[in-house]
């Protein structure tokens, strides 16, 4: 399951960014995860889970969340500019059957925003 090492590099690059911003608590962590990405989101999800509660993992701890935004693949076709949600990278117009499609959007893996404080846990 490479989602285990996948959100290990998220964590640790969150709280790298966390502390030298003087955050001493990371309250949520939103992650984009494309249809092609090749990762799934479940998966993420339990890494994230396993990991949080590693103390190591300063300042992210069990009460940081996680929003896994999902991010629907999109291909356009380049001959008859029909839009159409692929099965695959690689796909082929669902109407002219011509294999010139570009792919708009769904291969996003990226942490797209995270939200800390100052403050301490009590």
């Amino acid at each position: 399951m490479h989602e285990m090492s996948l959100m290990s590099e998220i964590l640790k690059i969150v709280s790298q960014d966390a502390v030298l911003h003087g955050f001493c608590n990371v309250t949520q962590i939103e992650v984009i995860v494309g249809d092609l990405s090749n990762v799934l989101p479940d998966a993420l999800e339990l890494a994230f889970f396993h990991l949080r509660k590693d103390p190591v993992s300063f300042p992210i701890n069990e009460k940081t969340e996680l929003h896994i935004i999902r991010e629907p693949a999109l291909s356009k076709c380049q001959t008859c500019h029909l839009e159409f949600e692929p099965d695959y990278q690689l796909a082929r117009c669902p109407r002219c059957g011509i294999p010139d499609c570009l792919l708009i959007s769904g291969e996003t893996f990226r942490v797209d925003a995270y939200e800390g404080s100052e403050e301490h846990e009590n």
